[in-house]
C-alpha cells in the first residue's frame, strides 16, 4: 500500500478549510501552515472562474527530505507516509533546502523542521486526515497508489508543478474542467 492525497481542483472552492483543519489538529502557530491552498494562475486555468490546488507534503516514493537529513529525523512508513521526528531534528534545514515542493517548514520557536505527516495517528485509528474531514465539497481524498484504480483524468504533474520523476511524488490531481464541459464520470 502507498497512500497518497488526491486533490480534485474541479471541486475545490478555495475555502481553506483543509488548511485550517491541519493547523488546528497539529496545533500550529498562526503564521505556520503545513497545507496551503493556492489559486491557479491564468496561464494554467485562463478563465474568470477561480480554481485552486490544496498542497501539503507529497509523501514521495524517494523523499529528498529523508535523503538530505543527516540525523535520520525522517522515516518512511510501510504505507508510504513520510514522517518527521522533531526529537531527532537538529534544525540544519537540509530537508527544507532539498525539497523542491516546499513541504518542510522551519519553526523559529523550536528551531526545528516540521511538515505534514498525513495525520498518520488519525489514519492508524481508522479515521480520515483532518484536511479530508474538513473539506465541505470532498476535494481531497486518499488513494492507494498501488491498488486503487484512479479516475482517467488523474495526473501526477499538473502545469507549473516540478516534474521530478526521481522523487515520484505521491499527490495526484484532477484538473478543473473548462466552463461548458460536462463532468467526467
Amino acid at each position: 500500500m502507498r497512500r497518497a492525497f488526491l486533490v480534485n481542483s474541479d471541486k475545490c472552492i478555495g475555502c481553506r478549510g483543509c488548511a485550517m483543519a491541519c493547523k488546528s489538529f497539529n496545533q500550529l502557530e498562526p503564521e505556520r501552515y503545513w497545507r496551503n491552498v493556492y489559486p491557479l494562475s491564468k496561464e494554467i486555468y485562463p478563465h474568470e472562474e477561480r480554481a485552486f490546488f490544496s498542497l501539503a507534503c507529497n509523501h514521495c516514493e524517494n523523499p529528498a527530505c529523508l535523503a538530505a537529513c543527516p540525523v535520520e529525523a525522517y522515516t518512511k512508513r510501510q504505507d508510504g507516509i513520510v514522517v518527521h521526528d522533531p526529537e531527532r531534528c537538529i534544525g540544519c534545514k537540509n530537508c527544507i533546502r532539498s525539497c523542491p515542493y516546499g513541504a518542510p517548514k522551519f519553526n523559529e520557536e523550536t528551531q526545528k523542521a516540521e511538515k505534514c505527516s498525513m495525520c498518520y495517528e488519525r489514519l492508524d485509528a481508522g479515521m480520515n486526515t483532518a484536511c479530508i474531514d474538513a473539506c465541505p465539497v470532498g476535494a481531497i481524498s486518499l488513494i492507494d497508489l498501488d491498488e486503487t484504480p484512479h479516475p482517467d483524468n488523474t495526473i501526477q504533474y499538473p502545469p507549473g508543478y516540478p516534474h521530478l520523476t526521481q522523487l515520484n511524488p505521491g499527490t495526484r490531481f484532477i484538473m478543473p474542467r473548462l466552463p461548458g464541459f460536462p463532468e467526467e464520470k
